[in-house]
């Protein structure tokens, strides 16, 4: 039976970590509308972007926000024409939530530029609650077989990266330079590999960089190291703008660079000869298409990637935030919701 009420962490002053901005409420279950399923989370992994969120530098778009969108669940009920998806199903709700289907970029399949997209745990409420709501056309059916604390990570960090092996235009059997190694890496990392990638890591983690040569890099190095040879693409999942010229001084001719988060810190003044010249690439990454996401999960459910999880209990959410913050967090923290 689904309760009237649940318990929720909810962004209340955006700030400082230190400053506890989430605060813990009871709030209404919330009813899905037309195309939507309610969802009973079962874990959801804790993003870097939360932590923004939290802390203002992404700014809210609604008041009190329940974050969190890389949610595990089963469909528990169903809005008004939401008829794709079984009671009882197990899904994957991710960050892209919604786009408009009809302007020229979702046309030409670039839905992630939507100018009228959503996302979960932002402009709606996400997975650090008991339920959610999301549309069904916009959530991931999942094996049944796997853990939830290892399927959570995949629905950003792991969908995400994917994505910004892409944009890297990585060649085949290139050199692929990682710059962070938290979540997100850790998992694009044995994408890159798997398919005959030399990957190099730059950390300052000295635990990171431990797991990034157990996952098998051939190096790993403080953030502000040269690689051991030139790279043909490099990744910044850091978000750190500091690391940008650090990184494109590091591309071999002709390599790309591609910046995967959401936020990041202000870049210093780039020196064209230096950084740019000789045909080097600067792309961000802005959110995924649903195509990416299905690419992704069936590539990680042919070739399960080690998943290196924090797990943490519902009621430690603002830790579990805390703990990003503080770089304590090797590979993905992950809630695993109480019972209330």
């Amino acid at each position: 039976m689904i309760p009237a009420e649940m318990d929720a962490w909810v962004v209340a002053r955006p700030g400082p970590i230190a400053s506890q901005p989430l605060e813990r409420a009871r709030i209404p279950v919330p009813v899905p509308g037309p195309g939507e399923v309610l969802v009973e989370v079962e874990a959801c992994a804790v993003c870097r972007t939360d932590l923004h969120l939290a802390e203002g530098d992404l700014l809210p778009r609604r008041p009190r926000t329940v974050p969190g969108h890389e949610v595990v669940g089963r469909v528990a009920a169903h809005g008004p024409d939401a008829v794709r998806l079984a009671s009882g199903t197990r899904v994957g709700v991710a960050w892209l939530r919604s786009t408009c289907g009809r302007c020229r970029y979702c046309l030409r399949g670039a839905e992630n530029l939507c100018p009228a997209s959503t996302y979960t745990g932002w402009d709606a409420d996400g997975g650090y609650a008991r339920y959610l709501t999301a549309p069904e056309d916009y959530v991931y059916p999942l094996p049944e077989d796997a853990p939830a604390e290892r399927l959570a990570p995949l629905l950003c960090a792991g969908i995400v990266g994917y994505r910004a092996l892409l944009r890297c235009d990585l060649p085949a059997g290139g050199r692929l330079g990682v710059y962070g190694f938290g979540a997100s890496a850790h998992l694009t990392a044995q994408v890159a590999i798997a398919q005959g990638a030399t990957v190099h890591v730059l950390t300052r983690s000295a635990r990171a960089r431990e797991l990034s040569l157990a996952l098998g890099a051939a190096s790993a190095g403080d953030a502000a190291d040269s690689p051991p040879e030139p790279l043909d693409a490099a990744i910044l999942f850091a978000p750190a703008g500091e690391l940008v010229p650090v990184a494109l001084a590091a591309l071999d001719r002709g390599g790309t660079l591609a910046v995967a988060g959401i936020h990041l810190s202000d870049i210093p003044v780039l020196n064209y000869q230096r950084h740019l010249f000789q045909e080097r690439t600067l792309r961000s990454v802005t959110a995924n298409t649903r195509a990416d996401g299905r690419a992704y999960l069936k590539l990680a459910t042919t070739h399960p990637p080690r998943v290196t999880t924090v797990p943490y209990p519902f009621d430690a959410a603002d830790q579990a935030l805390g703990d990003l913050a503080a770089g304590r967090v090797e590979g993905a923290a992950v809630l695993l919701p109480s019972s209330s």
